[in-house]
């Protein structure tokens, strides 16, 4: 999987708003600074993310923005689809859509496979617990597989 600047952004700054009072919303200037991001690279993910309700906005002098949720019910895929759409997809379309024929025909289950995977972890981590540096057991245990670290 190939996690877009645009997610990361996205997860970063979810993260970053978890870990704030929540009686308070936090400014894009600030969200932005603290975790590296381009103010206006921010600006239109947290657009995206309040439009799929995981934040949620206040204009004027006291504005900003702050989760609409408590940060142990957003999971991370969550915030991913609310800025790139479904998690596996094959020429912009959902694995279950795609038909391949002939020696390619078992391709698809393949596609749906990745995507169970997928889902398995980034479904399963809660921004909650990433922010707390306390990801679930079994995500840790995929962290310490040898093979998790190598390239290829």
């Amino acid at each position: 999987m190939h996690v877009t600047a645009k997610a990361d952004y996205a997860v970063r700054a979810v993260v970053e708003l978890a870990d704030s009072d929540q009686g308070s919303p936090r400014k894009v200037d600030e969200v932005a600074q603290a975790q590296g991001i381009p103010v206006s690279f921010l600006e239109n993910i947290l657009t995206q993310l309040r439009s799929a309700g995981i934040v949620r906005s206040q204009r004027g002098p006291e504005g900003g923005y702050w989760l609409a949720k408590p940060a142990s019910e957003v999971n991370l895929a969550q915030v991913i689809r609310a800025v790139e759409g479904p998690l596996v997809g094959v020429r912009g379309q959902r694995p279950e859509e795609i038909e391949y024929v002939g020696s390619a025909e078992s391709l698809q289950q393949v596609w749906i496979a990745l995507r169970s995977n997928l889902r398995k972890v980034l479904e399963h981590v809660t921004v909650a617990q990433v922010a707390s540096g306390k990801l679930p057991k079994d995500v840790l245990a995929l962290t310490r597989q040898e093979e998790a670290w190598q390239t290829r």
